[in-house]
């Protein structure tokens, strides 16, 4: 071997181990057996925290910031919910973003796409509050989940006299993480257009959805779910989640993250040593790997939204307890 590799270096004239792993950082070789963080562990790190964000402080923020700050000037008017984790600015969770956004009436809040996968939960809409996707007007009513699949171009136009208020659900850090990250303004700055789609594909209805979820899976006594389907849009899934009154639902660990948004009713959840206490409008952040409990004191409709479908696809999802 020496003969072909006349000019290799002569590691063996290491007479210490420190003398080895000095030579091996000339030639940019990391040695696999002191490092000093495992890379295998037997179980996920913890690396988010629970947490929990209240729509009464969204809509008092985003009401300050209507005055100061217009459409103009921002791309969107939002509240980032970044997860509370030292040096943390954006994810929520680990592939997942949250914000609450408004946009005030009479203004517009321009067309743009990107590579991200989005969708909204709308908590203060109007029929005159449109999401317009790829062309097509879709209403924003209370309630309502819409979809924004990557690639397509949206924007949002209020045509009423109330602000609207709707929570934000993307995919940006995965796609960060990963790398194909896109973005482009709609050339015509908003892509208006008067034809209003109440049955779009993007859209669920709340009117709809919430009494179809009486008919859904019996997950336990007093609680049912009710799938919103894929669609487009396959990175995470939408669930809604009925509550009976006083209900008490156990949750195991899980390898994925999960994400609630309260549309009706109110409750508390417990995640391992975080309570939190939960109505309308708020937002709940639980990260893979903790355990946790909802508690209802109300009948209570909850949007959950995971990244189970990806775990699944790399069966990552294996281990999962429940």
């Amino acid at each position: 071997m020496n003969n072909i590799l006349p000019n290799a270096p002569k590691f063996s004239s290491a007479q210490t181990l420190d003398e080895l792993h000095s030579m091996l950082e000339l030639v940019k070789f990391k040695n696999g057996w002191s490092k000093p963080t495992p890379s295998l562990y037997p179980e996920p790190k913890k690396t988010f925290l629970p947490a929990h964000w209240s729509f009464i402080h969204a809509f008092s923020a985003l009401h300050a910031a209507g005055k100061l700050i217009s459409t103009d000037k921002a791309e969107r008017r939002n509240l980032i919910l970044a997860n509370p984790i030292p040096g943390n600015d954006y994810p929520t969770v680990s592939t997942l973003v949250g914000a609450y956004q408004m946009v005030m009436p009479g203004e517009i809040a321009k067309s743009h796409r990107h590579s991200p996968n989005a969708m909204r939960i709308i908590i203060q809409g109007d029929q005159n509050t449109f999401t317009v996707v790829d062309g097509k007007s879709i209403p924003m009513l209370n309630g309502d989940v819409l979809l924004t699949p990557n690639g397509s171009y949206h924007g949002h136009i209020n045509k009423s006299n109330i602000e609207a208020y709707w929570i934000d659900i993307l995919d940006v850090p995965l796609v960060q993480y990963l790398g194909p990250m896109f973005f482009q303004t709609h050339p015509q700055y908003f892509e208006d257009n008067n034809e209003i789609d109440l049955n779009s594909e993007m859209r669920f209805s709340y009117s709809v959805f919430s009494q179809n979820v009486l008919k859904g899976t019996i997950v336990k006594t007093g609680v049912r779910k009710l799938e919103l389907g894929p669609k487009k849009l396959v990175s995470f899934d939408r669930f809604v989640i009925h509550l009976e009154p006083n209900t008490v639902w156990e949750n195991e660990k899980t390898t994925f993250n999960q994400i609630f948004v309260v549309i009706k009713g109110s409750g508390s959840t417990q995640v391992e040593n975080f309570n939190f206490n939960w109505s309308i409008g708020d937002f709940l952040a639980i990260p893979s790997w903790y355990k946790f409990t909802h508690r209802s004191n109300e009948e209570s409709i909850l949007i959950r939204v995971t990244d189970y479908p990806l775990l699944k696809l790399l069966n990552f999802d294996t281990f999962n307890q429940n």
